[in-house]
């Protein structure tokens, strides 16, 4: 399902997710103070606009609080990053993710409402562009280069079982497992019947992950 989102902060990392959802069908604004930057994207996004993303005014005009998920991808500042979040999430930003320099700054994003941290040195832009391509995607984890395991909400799959869905045969990956409530099931059993709310975690080759994305 299409989403529309903000990113803020175009340096490699923001860029790169940007260019990535446009790519994936999403509506992507990217945000930045630096023209050439927003030169460079304009004809890869939905719109670019230069603007001060620590600026909440700014931010309003933009029509921030509209947007179905936000990409903080600054960290070089780690107070403007900070601010932007906060800013984000007290709009009413449903979902809010931001680029971490280190692990405290990390911590800080966290606690002040970011809903996912990443850590350039372990995550791409264009990775991270990839947990937004479907709604239900939760998170993706990369195991090896190639391969990785994501959980997924079965708000799509609700009343299926794992039968039904037939993951392996139909795309090539494996549920791994099946969280619901506070229950978790190692290696569900394919008779599983999934509920909304329910969480699955599957595990595959990346190109295969993907075929289970519009």
């Amino acid at each position: 399902m299409p989403q529309q989102v903000i990113v803020l902060g175009l340096g490699r990392f923001g860029s790169a997710a940007a260019q990535e959802l446009e790519r994936l069908g999403h509506e992507v604004l990217a945000v930045d103070m630096d023209i050439r930057a927003v030169e460079e994207i304009a004809d890869h996004v939905t719109q670019a606009v230069r603007a001060d993303a620590t600026d909440p005014e700014a931010l309003q005009e933009l029509g921030a609080q509209d947007f179905d998920a936000a990409i903080v991808g600054t960290s070089s500042d780690q107070r403007a990053s900070i601010f932007m979040t906060v800013l984000l999430k007290r709009m009413g930003v449903g979902f809010v993710l931001a680029k971490a320099q280190d692990a405290l700054h990390g911590d800080i994003l966290k606690m002040v409402g970011a809903d996912r941290v990443v850590y350039p040195e372990r995550e791409t832009g264009t990775r991270v562009a990839h947990s937004f391509s479907l709604s239900m995607v939760v998170d993706y984890f990369e195991v090896a280069p190639g391969y990785g395991m994501e959980k997924l909400t079965t708000i799509a799959f609700a009343g299926k079982t794992l039968q039904d869905l037939d993951l392996r045969g139909r795309y090539g990956v494996t549920p791994i497992f099946l969280r619901r409530g506070d229950q978790v099931t190692v290696n569900p059993h394919h008779h599983e019947r999934l509920e909304a709310g329910d969480e699955l975690t599957i595990a595959g080759p990346d190109e295969r992950l993907e075929k289970l994305r519009p």
